[in-house]
Order: structure tokens, then sequence, then C-alpha cells
């Protein structure tokens, strides 16, 4: 994964769509424009989701990529 350093972490393993993105877009949210959120999800469909999500809503997903045990990892910056 690129070298990004997130300035939260958002743990949605083992939920399902909608909530990781119902979950990122509030924690969002609360953030700076400018900082960086990393989201961790087990969701086969976060992939498609997130990275739809990101350009609709113009949030730069910096990042993804799969880890060792199949989760995904998300690297978001807020608009």
């Amino acid at each position: 994964m690129a070298e990004y350093t997130p300035d939260k972490i958002l743990d949605c393993s083992g939920l399902k769509c909608p909530m990781p993105l119902v979950k990122t877009t509030k924690t969002l949210k609360s953030m700076e424009s400018g900082k960086i959120l990393e989201m961790i999800s087990t969701d086969p469909g976060s992939e498609l989701d997130v990275t739809a999500w990101a350009k609709q809503t113009q949030n730069e997903l910096l990042a993804l990529h799969k880890g060792e045990t199949g989760e995904w990892h998300f690297l978001i910056k807020k608009k």
C-alpha cells in the first residue's frame, strides 16, 4: 500500500453493505478536510462500493489493497 499515514482507522470488519459506507460517511463528517481515514472491511462488495462512493462524494480514494486474510484496506482523503 502507498505510504500514507491515516489520521483515523475505522474497522468495519464483519459488517455487510451498506454499513461500511454508512460508518465511513459518518466518520469522515467528523474529520477535517484533507485528513486521511483508513477503513477496513471484510464485505466482498466493498471494493466496488467504496470506489463508486468516493467518486460520487468527491472524497479521494488514495489507495486500496486486499490484506492477507481477505480484508480490504481503503485510504480515503476527505475532500
